[in-house]
């Protein structure tokens, strides 16, 4: 039996996309151990892993701040005698980690982000427009330089047989013939944001739908302030920020039949729990290999303009001003996907 520890702080997307990855390494190879290594807020995302995947969270802005802490996050790892391992994040602080594992012999392997093919995709001169690697395949090979072969097999956090969490009281049991949707109209950068003025839109369109629910999703105040305004507003509409746990939340996505998001981490918790997803994609593109976990291309909103993608993460300013690759999407074709979706 080997003990394998798995590396992945940063976003929430991004430790998102280890989830199917690290599930069907576990289906795959049941002797084996599987430990977690990611920030604490993110251990909801694995409550419900198959039982030989454990989670270690970690606050790297205090207990293990600068270098000083990394070597103290070693030391308590190392005296888990771990057999290998695998880096799925690459960047200073688990190169460091990782060497500190070489020198005491232990199996290591990295990720290969790709950021040369990354850098041609968003070029402004000579851009290479096609589909790159997939972040889920790019964490698999990971565990094949080990030597662990495996297929994917991964359908929702929920499928471990575990009770996974109910709603609070007050949402109500979902009635028989009622669509519910989730809209998450925000995103990390602005290059990602579909206007918010169009998104108002896509809400009133689709709560005059008979027969339809609508749940907001977001987080902090500036958000829960626009939702809240929006649920006031439209009939059958329900603002859920600060209202449910990140549990809770992946509880509610399920029920779903329904998600329209960005390019963000919603689109990732829906994925995970079975949901289809409608994305909008304005400077990012699926090309750079962060689509949602088994989404469909038919559901993706996009312009095929020549300056997109301009950005891998959508943190760069638009070079024309206007964000056209996000205004010139109409609210009526994304409610029109929707309503396709859950017919």
């Amino acid at each position: 039996m080997a003990k394998i520890l798995a590396i992945r702080f940063s976003a929430l997307g991004d430790v998102a996309m280890t989830v199917p990855v690290l599930y069907s390494f576990a289906k795959a190879y049941p002797q084996h151990q599987l430990v977690m290594l990611s920030r604490s807020a993110l251990a909801p995302l694995f409550a419900y892993a198959p039982s030989n995947v454990t989670f270690k969270g970690v606050d790297l802005k205090s207990g293990y701040k600068g270098f000083g802490g990394l070597l103290r996050l070693y030391s308590e790892l190392r005296g888990e005698k771990f057999d290998a391992v695998v880096d799925l994040h690459d960047v200073l602080r688990t190169k460091v980690l990782r060497l500190f594992f070489l020198m005491d012999g232990v199996r290591v392997a990295h990720i290969d982000k790709g950021r040369r093919e990354k850098h041609r995709l968003v070029s402004a001169r000579n851009k290479v427009k096609s589909p790159l690697e997939s972040s889920f395949s790019r964490y698999r090979d990971v565990f094949r330089c080990l030597g662990y072969s495996f297929p994917f097999n991964f359908k929702s956090v929920f499928e471990s047989g575990k009770s996974f969490p109910s709603l609070p009281e007050g949402f109500g049991e979902k009635e028989e013939g009622c669509k519910w949707i989730g809209i998450a109209p925000f995103a990390a950068h602005k290059g990602k944001i579909y206007p918010l003025l169009f998104q108002h839109k896509v809400v009133r369109l689709l709560s005059s739908v008979s027969g339809v629910r609508i749940f907001l999703f977001g987080g902090g105040n500036r958000e829960k302030e626009i939702l809240s305004a929006w649920e006031k507003e439209f009939p059958c509409v329900t603002s859920v920020v600060g209202c449910l746990k990140m549990d809770e939340e992946l509880a509610l996505m399920s029920k779903l039949d329904a998600m329209f998001t960005m390019d963000s981490g919603n689109m990732h918790l829906a994925s995970l729990v079975g949901t289809p997803v409608v994305s909008v994609w304005g400077a990012t593109h699926p090309y750079a290999g962060f689509m949602g976990w088994n989404q469909q291309p038919e559901n993706i909103i996009q312009l095929d303009l020549p300056c997109r993608p301009c950005s891998v993460y959508g943190n760069r300013p638009c070079r024309w001003g206007d964000y056209r690759c996000l205004n010139g999407i109409s609210p009526e074709k994304i409610v029109e996907r929707i309503k396709k979706l859950t017919e």
